[in-house]
Order: C-alpha cells, then sequence, then structure tokens
C-alpha cells in the first residue's frame, strides 16, 4: 500500500493544502535567512565578529554565567539539525504532517529571529539583543511543547530531524539567554554581588532543566544541549579572567542535575501530568 502525496503514512488521509505549501517554503527560505546570519555573525564575511561586538559584552569571559569559548562549537550541530530539518520538512510526503502543521511556523519564526539575534548582537546592541532572544526562547518553548503534546507517530529520523533538533536548540538558547541578560545588566553597571545571583541563576537553570526533562518526557536534545552550556559555563570559570570556584561548581552540579533528570525522565521514573 502507497501513500498519496503530500500525506503522511500512518496517518489520517487530510489532504494538502495551499497554505502547507507555503509553510514548507517559509521554513527552509528561514533555515537559509538564518545559516547566512550565522556566517556573517562569525565574521566570515568580514567585520567584527559577535564576540568582540559591544566591547567584548558577550565574550567567554564577560560574566560568570557565560559559557567558555568551545561551548559555541554546539551552533554548527544546531544549524546542521535546522537545515536537515527544512529540508525533510519540504518533501510532499510531509506536506499535511499535522506535527509540521502545529510547529511549522514556529519554527520559521524562530529561525528569523536566530537571524535578527545576530545581526543585533553584532551591531553592538547588547540589551535589544535581550528582548529577542527572550522572544526566541519563548517560540522554542512553544515548538518543543507543541512536539511533544502532538499524537501519531513518530519514526527515528523524525525523532533526531525534528525533536532532537529543536530540543538541542531550546537547550542551548535557554543558557544563551542567562549569558546574553547576564551581559546586558553587567554593561548597564550591575556588578554587584555577580557570584551571588550567578549561582542563583544556575540553580534556577537547573531546575528548569528538572522541569522539563518531565514535561518532554526526558527530551535527549533539551538535556544535551542545556547540560553542554552548564558544562561549559563550569569550564569557563576554573581558568581565564572570569574565575570564579564556588560558579564552576555550582553549574557542574546543575549540568550532572540536568543530565540525571533528563535519565530518570528518559526510563519514566520523573513524570509530570499525564501522558498522552
Amino acid at each position: 500500500m502507497t501513500t498519496a502525496p503530500g500525506l503522511r503514512a500512518g496517518s489520517p488521509s487530510v489532504p494538502a493544502t495551499t497554505a502547507d505549501i507555503a509553510r514548507q517554503a517559509t521554513v527552509i527560505a528561514s533555515a537559509v535567512l538564518a545559516l547566512t546570519g550565522s556566517a556573517i555573525g562569525s565574521g566570515a564575511f568580514g567585520g567584527t565578529p559577535i564576540a568582540e561586538a559591544g566591547d567584548g559584552a558577550l565574550s567567554a569571559s564577560s560574566t560568570l554565567v557565560a559559557p567558555d569559548g568551545p561551548a559555541f562549537a554546539i551552533w554548527g550541530v544546531v544549524y546542521a539539525g535546522l537545515l536537515a530539518l527544512a529540508v525533510w520538512q519540504v518533501l510532499p510526503s510531509h506536506r499535511a504532517d499535522e506535527r509540521q502543521r502545529a510547529t511549522g511556523w514556529w519554527t520559521a519564526a524562530s529561525l528569523l529571529l536566530n537571524a535578527a539575534w545576530i545581526l543585533t548582537a553584532r551591531a553592538g546592541h547588547v540589551a535589544a539583543s535581550v528582548a529577542v532572544i527572550a522572544a526566541l526562547l519563548v517560540v522554542l518553548v512553544v515548538v518543543v511543547g507543541r512536539l511533544t503534546a502532538a499524537p501519531g507517530h513518530r519514526g527515528r529520523l523524525e525523532v533526531v530531524l525534528v525533536d532532537g533538533t529543536m530540543g538541542l536548540y531550546l537547550g542551548w538558547v535557554s543558557i544563551a539567554t542567562v549569558a546574553n541578560t547576564a551581559a546586558a545588566l553587567k554593561q548597564a553597571g550591575l556588578t554587584t554581588g555577580e557570584p551571588a545571583w550567578a549561582v542563583g541563576v544556575l540553580a534556577v537553570a537547573a531546575g528548569i532543566g528538572v522541569l522539563t526533562a518531565a514535561r518532554t518526557r526526558g527530551s535527549l536534545g533539551f538535556g544535551a544541549g542545556l547540560a553542554w552550556g552548564l558544562g561549559w559555563v563550569a569550564a569557563g570559570r576554573t581558568t581565564g579572567p572570569a574565575t570564579s570556584t564556588v560558579v564552576a561548581v555550582t553549574a557542574g552540579v546543575a549540568a550532572a542535575v540536568v543530565v540525571a533528570s533528563t535519565v530518570a525522565a528518559k526510563a519514566g521514573l520523573l513524570r509530570l501530568g499525564r501522558r498522552r
């Protein structure tokens, strides 16, 4: 038995519409824009890289909650996943996919906000970049929440390309939002008691990690993205100009808590609410 064009195998026979085609085209166009923005932000086309913009406000040592330099290599994985997702969702067989209908426009919005953040941060507008990355975080929360709640069969490829990529994206942007906000506050002159509020923020990040693990039934992508960021915050506080033993230990413990809660939720030992 074959599946009609525009229908997903194993899903109800829902015909594709013009809106579906528009959604697919928008997602792939947004992915191209995001990748172009990434190249611009890295300084590949010349100009000031993001880490050096705004007098170094977004550098790896600007605040006590900034992830160390190597942490940003995760963007390569995220962008590769987003590009693969964009190509996957544009296939005719996924045109009427209900999960893509529920999240496609939001995914496109996240890609456009990603590009907007890069341009804003590269221009040195650190405070404005906080508003952009906060909007990006909210959009990604919606995407991951809808993917988790959406019914239907999920093949292994879809789990990796869609759920895995968007989870990793959200996990990393969660810690990036913390670092971005801290950079803006420090640039505005709020430096008093930085170790104390850094510890508090990292504890909150760990709590969010546990809550999200329970909500998503152990999203490996989200857990990996957040734990990766926290781990590199810990690494960055052990050497260099922004060292802090208490922050390093807190970030390390927070990363371990996120990993443990993700594994527990995946094993069915941590649940929040009814499973659909």
